[in-house]
C-alpha cells in the first residue's frame, strides 16, 4: 500500500545499509509488518483471524514434519504407527493431538475469517484479488485436510477415503477411469495411502506460497475496515507496528490458550470413536461421516437423492458440493452494491444472519445419520444456501435502502465533527535495527 505518509525503511548503520542494498529483507518486513504500513484505526478483533489463520498454519506446517519422520505410509503398519507415535516417540501424543486438533482449530479460523469477509465485504472492490486467493487457500485448505484424515488408516479414514473419492466415479464418460487413477487401484490401499501422504506433505507448502500472494494483494489496496470507508488521510491510519502488533499479540496468546486447553484436556473430543479401529474393508461402519468442518458441504451432498431426468442423483450431489464453494470467487460480482460494511446495509445484515443459521443447520445435518427428517432439512437448507447467493444476495444489492456512511474513518472512531491528530511512531519506541 503507498500512502504518501508511509513511514520509510531508512537504515543508518553500515551493515544495514549494505544489506538494504543487496537483500531488502529488513524494508519488507518494516514495510509489510512495521511502522511502514498503516492500518485504519478502526480495525476490530475480527480483523486478527489473518494472523491466527498464520499461527496455526505454522503449528501444522511443525507439527506434521516432526509426525512425517515417524509414519509409515504403508496399509500394513500405517495404524501401527501412528500408536506407536503415541506410546513410544518422546512427546509424540504431544504432537499428534497437537496436529489432529490443529486442523479443526485451523478450520474455526478460517470459517470466521471467512464470514467476517461476507459480512464487510472484503470481496468488493478494490480487494477482489485478496478475496479469490483465499478462496483457492480454502480449497487448497480442505484438500490437505481430507488426505491427512486418511493417513491414520483407521475406520473412518479408510471409509472415508472409499466414499469421497467414489464422488469422482459419477463424472460421465471419465469417472471410472478418474476414481481408479486416485486410487491407484479399485479401493483405498498402498497407491492410495502413499499418494495421499505425499500430497499432503506437499500441499502445506503450496498453502505457504498463496498466502504469501494473499498479504501480498492485501497490502496493494490495504486493510479493509469496519466501515467499508477508503482511508483518506493521515489521521485515518496508524501504524502496524507497534499497534496492532500489540493487539494480533493478546488475540495470539488468547487463541493459544482456547488451543492447548483443547489439546491437553479434550484432544478427542472432536474426533470419531471409530477411527481408533483398524481400517477393515469387510466391515463398514454404521454411520460414515467426515470431520466436522466438511459436515456442511456433505449435507448438500447427500442431499440429492432422486435423479433429475438423465442426471444422476449423485453427480448432482457432487456438482453442488463442488459449487458451494466454487460460488464465492464470483461474490466481487453478484453482490453490486457500492457499500461494503453490513453495517449500513440493514435488508443485507438480515439475509447474512439468515445464511449463518443456514449453513449451522446443513453442518449439523452432515453429522446426522442420512435418514429423515435430516435429508428434508438438508435439501431445504441446500436450496436455501444457493438462493442466498444467486438470487438474494444480487437482489438485496440492487434494491435495499442503505444507512448513511460517515464521511472518513476518523469521523467513525470519534464522531462527527471530531478530528485526530495522525498518530505515528514515538521517537523513543523501539523498531527495527537502524
Amino acid at each position: 500500500m503507498s500512502f504518501p505518509w508511509a513511514k520509510e525503511y531508512k537504515p543508518s548503520h553500515p551493515f544495514m545499509v549494505y544489506l538494504d542494498e543487496k537483500l531488502p529483507v529488513p524494508r519488507l518486513v518494516y514495510n509489510s509488518l512495521g511502522a511502514g504500513y498503516p492500518v485504519p484505526r478502526n480495525i476490530n478483533y475480527l480483523w486478527n483471524f489473518g494472523i491466527l489463520a498464520i499461527v496455526c498454519l505454522t503449528i501444522q506446517i511443525v507439527t506434521g514434519v516432526v509426525l512425517a519422520m515417524h509414519y509409515a505410509a504403508n496399509e500394513a503398519v500405517a495404524f501401527g504407527s501412528v500408536e506407536s507415535i503415541m506410546r513410544d516417540v518422546n512427546w509424540g501424543w504431544l504432537l499428534r493431538y497437537a496436529h489432529a486438533n490443529g486442523a479443526s482449530a485451523f478450520f474455526v479460523v478460517i470459517y470466521i475469517h471467512i464470514f467476517r469477509g461476507f459480512y464487510f465485504g472484503s470481496y468488493k472492490p478494490p480487494r477482489e484479488m485478496v478475496w479469490l486467493l483465499g478462496v483457492v487457500i480454502f480449497l487448497l485448505l480442505m484438500a490437505t485436510a481430507f488426505m491427512g484424515y486418511v493417513l491414520p488408516w483407521g475406520q473412518m479414514s479408510y471409509w472415508g477415503a472409499q466414499v469421497i473419492t467414489g464422488l469422482f466415479s459419477a463424472i460421465p464418460l471419465i469417472g471410472n477411469a478418474l476414481h481408479e487413477w486416485l486410487l491407484g487401484g479399485f479401493a483405498p490401499g498402498n497407491a492410495a495411502l502413499n499418494r495421499f501422504f505425499s500430497l499432503h506433505y506437499l500441499l502445506p507448502f503450496v498453502i505457504v506460497g498463496a498466502v504469501v500472494l494473499h498479504i501480498w494483494a492485501l497490502h496493494i489496496p490495504g486493510s479493509s475496515n469496519p466501515t467499508g470507508v477508503d482511508v483518506k488521510t493521515e489521521s485515518d491510519t496508524i501504524p502496524f507496528f507497534p499497534y496492532f502488533i500489540a493487539k494480533d499479540g493478546w488475540a495470539v496468546g488468547a487463541f493459544l490458550f482456547l488451543y492447548c486447553g483443547l489439546v491437553f484436556f479434550f484432544p478427542n473430543a472432536l474426533g470419531h470413536p471409530d477411527n481408533y479401529i483398524p481400517a477393515n474393508p469387510m466391515s463398514t461402519p454404521a454411520h460414515i461421516v467426515p470431520e466436522w468442518y466438511f459436515w456442511p458441504f456433505y449435507a448438500i451432498l447427500r442431499a440429492f437423492t432422486q435423479d433429475f431426468f438423465f442426471v444422476p442423483a449423485k453427480l448432482m450431489g457432487v456438482l453442488a458440493m463442488f459449487s458451494a464453494i466454487l460460488v464465492w470467487f464470483f461474490m466481487p460480482w453478484l453482490d453490486r452494491s457500492p457499500i461494503r460494511s453490513g453495517n449500513y446495509r440493514p435488508l443485507f445484515r438480515k439475509f447474512f444472519w439468515a445464511l449463518v443459521v443456514d449453513v449451522a443447520v446443513l453442518g449439523y445435518c452432515g453429522g446426522s445419520p442420512a435418514a429423515e427428517p435430516y435429508v428434508m432439512i438438508s435439501q431445504i437448507a441446500a436450496m436455501y444456501y444457493f438462493l442466498h447467493f444467486f438470487v438474494i444476495l444480487p437482489i438485496v444489492s440492487t434494491i435495499e435502502k442503505t444507512d448513511p456512511l460517515p464521511s472518513s474513518i476518523t469521523e467513525a472512531v470519534l464522531g462527527h465533527g471530531e478530528s485526530a491528530a495522525p498518530v505515528g511512531l514515538p521517537d523513543s519506541a523501539p523498531g527495527l535495527p537502524a
